[in-house]
C-alpha cells in the first residue's frame, strides 16, 4: 500500500484529515488503521507524524504533480 505523510497541527481530528485527503469525513477508518501507535482521542496533538493511506480508487487522482506543494 502507498502512503502519504502528514504532520498534524493542533486540534486536527481524524474526520477532518479524512475530509482533507479523501473528500469524505466518514473515511477516517483507514487513517486510524494505518497509525496503530496512536491513541484514539477526539483531537490530535501538533507535530505527530501520520501515515495517510492512498486508497486504491485515488491512486490515479493523486498523482504527485496534481497535489498542492505542501502535500508533495
Amino acid at each position: 500500500m502507498e502512503y502519504l505523510e502528514h504532520i498534524t497541527r493542533a486540534g486536527e481530528r481524524w474526520d477532518t484529515l479524512a475530509w482533507e485527503y479523501y473528500g469524505d469525513a466518514a473515511l477516517y477508518g483507514p487513517i486510524i488503521d494505518a497509525n496503530p501507535q496512536l491513541r484514539i482521542l477526539p483531537t490530535l496533538a501538533a507535530g505527530l507524524k501520520l501515515r495517510i493511506p492512498v486508497l486504491e480508487e485515488d491512486v490515479e487522482r493523486l498523482r504527485e504533480e496534481d497535489l498542492p506543494p505542501w502535500k508533495r
